[in-house]
């Protein structure tokens, strides 16, 4: 089988992060974004993999190389020379895509889940059509576009943007799975699959929604990077706890890599993500954050709702909460106040940031 997923554009919405690296190979729960997606897919039997790119594909060509020689599976790059929204990349890869006629998944590269694939398979194989969407249920309908559909054959009617009524709590959840057939819809240009795409197949009878079991969120942004976090590390002690950190001060699901120090007297979790040789120097207190690759934290540091990028740098004494966000090498120097700061790589911070704001 083979899976498109579309990694597209510039990530800006998890900015300072994404200066440094594409959104897909930024690290969620110790491996980049993209790699949970890629492992669950070889893991159902998936043996070609396109991402299909419009940005810094060489970044990202040259670690998927090693992941795909690891996992023993083939990873092409389609690279757009325009950005061509959630259908063109379809038509870019049809060559691909079309090689046989297996069904073929589509998935957006900035969600996490429990990945459902083999569930999916079966589904779209039961009711013959073209395409297979999961859909996910949400608190606010209102914010999204929702999807309504026939609880007992799961076959869509319509789209609903953004209801201001009550019509469904049910929305995309940027997972999909297709026969081949469908490519003869799309042509090679910019087009939306959600706006252009799926609403025809539906009124064709050719699109059916599937229920996602479990928890699911699209980490696209700082906010809701660190709510995906909490509902991973929960999925993770439900499902394998052994992977989880214990230790002494340690609160809740911690993940922590081998390669860290924590020091002595620190309270840690609950819900917190530590990289690779990150260093927590003795006093520190940090929850609900992600402390990435070579991130240290002085002694008898405050952190809440954080993600330290990089190499980067808290001095001592220092309090940041609020979804504050340090881009790679940032250094903030000691007893400082940050606030939901967003703050741009290779800053050097020695005044508090009392309001949330962009540091440059």
């Amino acid at each position: 089988m083979k899976a498109l997923i579309l990694v597209g554009g510039f990530g800006t919405r998890l900015r300072p992060l994404t200066l440094s690296r594409p959104k897909p190979l930024v690290e969620f729960g110790n491996k980049p974004m993209l790699l949970h997606q890629i492992e669950a897919l070889a893991k159902v039997g998936v043996r070609h993999i396109v991402l299909a790119v419009s940005y810094r594909a060489e970044m990202l060509e040259q670690e998927m190389k090693i992941e795909a020689d690891r996992l023993g599976i083939q990873i092409s790059i389609s690279h757009e020379k325009e950005p061509l929204g959630t259908a063109g990349p379809l038509a870019l890869a049809r060559d691909i895509l079309c090689q046989d006629t297996d069904p073929f998944f589509v998935l957006n590269s900035d969600i996490i889940c429990d990945f459902p694939f083999r569930d999916m398979i079966q589904f779209h194989q039961k009711h013959g059509k073209q395409g297979t969407i999961v859909v996910t249920k949400v608190e606010e309908p209102s914010k999204y576009g929702v999807v309504v559909y026939s609880a007992e054959t799961g076959q869509i009617d319509s789209f609903v943007e953004k209801p201001q009524e009550f019509v469904s709590n049910k929305i995309n959840a940027g997972m999909y799975i297709f026969s081949p057939e469908m490519l003869n819809r799309i042509q090679l240009r910019p087009t939306s699959i959600e706006k252009e795409v799926f609403p025809v197949m539906a009124d064709e009878g050719h699109l059916y929604a599937m229920d996602l079991k479990g928890f699911w969120m699209d980490v696209g942004q700082p906010k809701d990077f660190l709510t995906g976090m909490c509902m991973y590390l929960t999925n993770l002690h439900e499902k394998s706890p052994e992977s989880l950190y214990q230790g002494p001060g340690v609160v809740g699901n911690v993940l922590v890599d081998p390669t860290a120090k924590i020091g002595n007297s620190c309270r840690i979790g609950p819900n917190v993500t530590i990289g690779p040789n990150v260093i927590i120097e003795d006093g520190a207190c940090v929850k609900r954050s992600t402390l990435l690759r070579g991130a240290v934290i002085k002694s008898h540091a405050w952190l809440s709702s954080c993600i330290v990028g990089w190499n980067s740098q808290v001095g001592q004494w220092v309090r940041m909460e609020n979804v504050t966000v340090l881009g790679e090498d940032v250094m903030v120097k000691d007893e400082l106040y940050i606030n939901g700061g967003r703050i741009l790589p290779h800053k050097a911070i020695s005044a508090s940031v009392p309001e949330p704001q962009i540091i440059m």
